[in-house]
């Protein structure tokens, strides 16, 4: 006899309760259970490793790279000499979030970053469109950055052995080439890393990011030798609106400062170490940011920046009058690049680790390897996806997609502190924004105005993200919530 009781095949996600659906996209996790579930995945857990100075490393690792060494080169000519006034003005907006990022990493020291804090403020919806936008900001990032990697390996390898990368295969198509193999091959070599566990990569991390640093310690230096008073004049030939405009590139360079948050469920002490990384990094690259910037434009007329991705490598043969230095700069940088490209894809799969775990996408995202405590099969998707976008997707496209992505993100960040401070006055802070409410509205207004002096070619690629994402949750996410399971 059938019983009409029965539950529903196990394959099959369970329906959902009869309420409305607005109820049911509003949806909140609790806080408590966010944190209890910390490293919880399919088949093993993830490790407890990452100390404070790891996390730092982890930080500037995902940040520090790609802004000045390439992406400086799209933005001198929109806003001339006064780039390192958009380089600012990017940090501020940065800045800004990073109090929010702090706070909310201190009260929920998980691997979601802002997907899991939008998931306790604002609810599933909410949650799953910001985790959209991280894919777009982490994943999408990698890609850019990567591509970027190949211009400076080329400069690397002319002046070495004078030999230089093939059109065909060091270029996307529309830009000359066929595919960017050098950005394919610098993701599958960060991938191979990855799968070693968090541990491990760290230590690989650590020591990319002290090359790079010292690199751009060095270009600070000798650059500074070329410094012709003339190149600063005038200012600002484009005006005001290229200065936001150029900023609104740059913040694409501060991408990654949040990526601490991510490793929520792998750092020994999350609460007290998680804040003090995020600040940290975000002091240090933006100092570094800032130092370059004015170099770079006072040894080089701001007009030959246009369409050189290797600008910091040119600016060192020519102070110079030898083409040695050239090459070492190409040599950091190539590190540099490839330790963003390590660090935020790291950051990507925590993510996506998080929301497979809540049911919003695949549980395969969720799979931990028990001997490694890494999601290999998480990280080895993942990359693939990156590697194809980096061989055959131009920077600038890639470039100004991810800071809308980021921006988003960055601004519900900003709500979710106000909206957790209400809601749990009483909750334990490790650290707290300062000048609460205005820090975090200052948060959202900057990431409103970044966005909107976003071109609008960017605009149309977003809502078109923004559409798949929202069709993907509709069809699949909606009902294979764990939430929604829980609430039978």
């Amino acid at each position: 006899m059938l019983d009409h009781g029965a539950a529903p095949p196990a394959t099959e996600p369970p329906p959902l309760k009869a309420q409305g659906l607005a109820t049911r996209l509003m949806r909140r996790k609790p806080v408590e259970q966010l944190v209890s579930e910390g490293g919880q995945g399919e088949g093993g857990t993830l490790r407890r490793s990452l100390s404070m100075w790891q996390l730092t490393m982890i930080s500037i690792g995902a940040t520090l790279g790609t802004g000045i060494f390439v992406v400086l080169g799209e933005a001198t000519p929109l806003a001339g000499p006064a780039v390192a006034i958009s380089f600012v003005i990017a940090g501020l907006t940065a800045l800004f979030s990073a109090l929010s990022y702090a706070e909310l990493a201190g009260s929920i020291p998980v691997s979601g970053s802002s997907y899991s804090y939008s998931y306790a403020t604002m609810g599933e919806l909410v949650a799953w469109i910001c985790g959209w936008c991280l894919v777009l900001e982490y994943g999408v990032s990698v890609a850019a950055v990567a591509v970027g990697w190949g211009e400076y390996l080329d400069e690397l390898l002319a002046g070495t052995i004078g030999v230089t990368i093939p059109e065909a295969v060091a270029a996307p198509l529309g830009e000359g080439g066929f595919i960017n193999l050098p950005a394919l091959v610098v993701v599958l070599l960060a991938m191979v890393f990855l799968m070693g566990g968090a541990k491990e990569s760290a230590r690989v991390n650590t020591i990319m990011v002290v090359v790079k640093i010292v690199t751009l310690l060095l270009f600070i230096g000798i650059g500074f030798l070329g410094i012709k008073a003339g190149n600063y004049a005038p200012l600002a030939p484009l005006g005001v609106t290229g200065i936001s405009a150029a900023a609104a590139t740059l913040f694409f360079s501060y991408i990654g400062f949040d990526a601490a948050s991510t490793a929520g469920e792998e750092a020994r002490n999350p609460k007290r170490d998680l804040p003090r990384a995020i600040m940290l990094s975000l002091l240090i690259v933006t100092v570094l940011y800032c130092l370059v910037a004015l170099v770079a434009v006072g040894a080089m007329p701001w007009e030959n920046f246009e369409g050189t991705e290797a600008a910091l490598a040119q600016i060192m043969k020519d102070v110079t009058g030898q083409s040695f230095w050239g090459v070492v700069l190409a040599a950091g940088a190539v590190v540099a690049i490839a330790s963003v490209v390590f660090a935020v894809l790291y950051g990507q799969t925590r993510i996506l680790f998080a929301m497979s775990r809540d049911g919003l996408v695949p549980k395969v995202f969720a799979r931990v390897n028990p001997r490694t405590g890494a999601p290999r099969a998480n990280t080895v998707i993942v990359s693939l996806f990156c590697g194809v976008l980096a061989a055959f997707v131009p920077l600038g496209e890639l470039a100004n997609a991810t800071s809308i992505g980021t921006l988003f993100a960055f601004a519900l960040v900003n709500v979710a502190v106000v909206i957790l401070r209400h809601k749990r006055p009483e909750m334990n802070r490790t650290f707290r924004v300062m000048l609460f409410p205005l820090t975090p509205i200052l948060g959202f207004g900057f990431c409103a105005y970044m966005m909107w002096s976003l071109p609008p070619a960017t605009w149309m690629v977003f809502g078109g993200w923004m559409a798949a994402g929202l069709v993907f949750y509709f069809v699949y996410g909606l009902r294979r919530s764990r939430l929604a399971s829980a609430e039978k």
